[in-house]
């Protein structure tokens, strides 16, 4: 079992940055295919970012391609989503989760572990 924390959110303008963390307070993020996804108002959870177990590879949404980057500090047991170029298309309540699915898996039902998201508001 693992649980986690999202924090990082916030209010930023168009073009703007910011930094995600995902902490466990229970568990080991390393044994853990970590993923990130976004849910704006009235709108499904839609896939962002996923580091697959075991492994460094990560995948990303087309919509994040070379904007979003995930990384993983197994030294603090934390995951991170840095957010540049930021649109108010990014809008939306941030989650992270974890599965044990090896693969990097995009779709929300594959991950069994939630944190309780962070708002991100982008102001145009």
């Amino acid at each position: 079992q693992v649980r986690l924390v999202e924090s990082g959110g916030g209010l930023v303008q168009t073009g703007g940055s910011l930094r995600l963390s995902c902490a466990a307070s229970e568990g080991t993020v390393s044994n853990y295919g970590l993923g990130w996804f976004r849910q704006a108002p009235g709108r499904g959870r839609e896939f962002v970012a996923t580091m697959w177990r075991l492994t460094e590879s990560r995948d990303y949404a087309d919509s994040v391609k070379g904007r979003f980057t995930c990384s993983r500090d197994n030294a603090k047991n934390t995951v991170y989503l840095d957010m540049t170029n930021l649109t108010p298309e990014d809008t939306a309540v941030y989650y992270c989760g974890a599965t044990t699915i090896y693969g990097g898996p995009s779709s929300p039902g594959s991950y069994r572990y939630w944190g309780q998201g962070t708002q991100v508001t982008v102001s145009s």
